[in-house]
């Protein structure tokens, strides 16, 4: 899965925060909605533009950001 397929970050949208490419969803929004208990289906149901993959790269967006930060920290 390519993350630039799923995830974009312009100025222009949401202030440049990393939203699901092609909507105005923050990847945040969507990690907040699933650390308090929402599942995939409720949503797709409730974002009809979200898709499982879309969903599936925010999660790896999230992993690969606190990676990338955790390694700055140490080998920065």
């Amino acid at each position: 899965m390519r993350l630039a397929d799923y995830i974009e970050v312009d100025a222009r949208v949401m202030l440049g925060k990393p939203v699901i490419r092609g909507t105005r969803v923050p990847v945040e929004l969507v990690l907040r909605k699933l650390s308090e208990g929402a599942t995939e289906a409720s949503l797709v149901e409730a974002y009809p533009q979200l898709s499982s993959a879309a969903i599936q790269a925010a999660l790896a967006y999230a992993a690969a950001a606190l990676s990338l930060e955790h390694d700055q920290a140490l080998f920065g």
